[in-house]
């Protein structure tokens, strides 16, 4: 399928430096704290076998997971460099894993057009940030959402802005980042931050209510290209994040924001 040139294959340009990051400390933690708060929602919904749709699968960490798990899922991705890793890993997976996972090329804003709904689960992990209007992707994705179906959104915390260069000791670019929500990430790429407040009347018109939220990655967001600690270090600040995560104040300057909506 060819994807065609816009907002939402920008981040086709940082693919190689996203595959240089991962396995290493900044991505654990957000995989890691982020499967485990899909696993509360999961529980607290009661869904133990549901269809998932993981829109911006990538290398398909949390869609493995939840193939693992039970789940029958769709993973939906631009780059066709990502979704190849994803196959690959998915080749060393159990037959029966195999069996519950279905990739697709192409944009989200597109999924009507490719995938088979409805969904009970539908994530959007790392998306937004690179879109100029989070307005047609979200539309797109509650069309094909089931009616007590749950939206996983994952975006950058436009609320603390000014924690990573602050931790950092980029004193300028802190100042900056106050006020504004535009940024270029550590991928080189220009991307937009958003808020609770930026998302709630998108999806609001479409039905759905903000069920909860998370922080992800409140302590290591700053900690650059660092490769893995000992292993129980990595216990003790894995347990420190996702504590973190769940808990005011921490959570609200967060790097990330996780947030749930449900439309029951």
């Amino acid at each position: 399928m060819v994807v065609p040139d816009g907002p939402s294959t920008r981040f086709l340009a940082g693919v190689d430096k996203w595959v240089a990051g991962l396995g290493r400390l900044r991505d654990l933690v957000r995989q890691e704290v982020l499967a485990a708060q899909l696993s509360e929602v999961l529980v607290n919904r009661g869904l133990s076998r549901g269809r998932v749709l993981d829109v911006g699968c990538g290398q398909g960490t949390q869609a493995l997971l939840l193939a693992r798990a039970g789940h029958e899922v769709t993973g939906l991705d631009i780059s066709p460099d990502l979704l190849a890793r994803f196959e690959l890993a998915l080749a060393s997976e159990a037959p029966e894993v195999q069996a519950r996972v279905l990739l697709m090329q192409g944009q989200g804003e597109a999924a009507e057009d490719l995938v088979a709904g409805p969904f009970d689960l539908i994530l959007c992990h790392g998306v937004l940030p690179y879109l100029d209007d989070a307005t047609p992707i979200l539309g797109a994705l509650s069309r094909v959402a089931a009616k007590r179906a749950a939206i996983s959104v994952l975006v950058r915390n436009g609320h603390a802005m000014a924690m990573r260069p602050g931790l950092q000791g980029k004193w300028a670019e802190a100042v900056s980042a106050f006020d504004d929500l535009g940024y270029v990430n550590r991928l080189g790429l220009a991307a937009r931050a958003h808020t609770p407040e930026d998302l709630d009347p998108i999806l609001n018109g479409d039905g759905w209510q903000r069920h909860g939220w998370y922080g992800v990655r409140v302590f290591t967001d700053h900690r650059e290209g660092e490769a893995l600690p000992a292993l129980k270090e990595l216990s003790l600040l894995l347990a420190a994040e996702h504590e973190a995560g769940r808990r005011d104040p921490y959570r609200q300057v967060a790097a990330l924001l996780h947030i749930i909506y449900t439309r029951d």
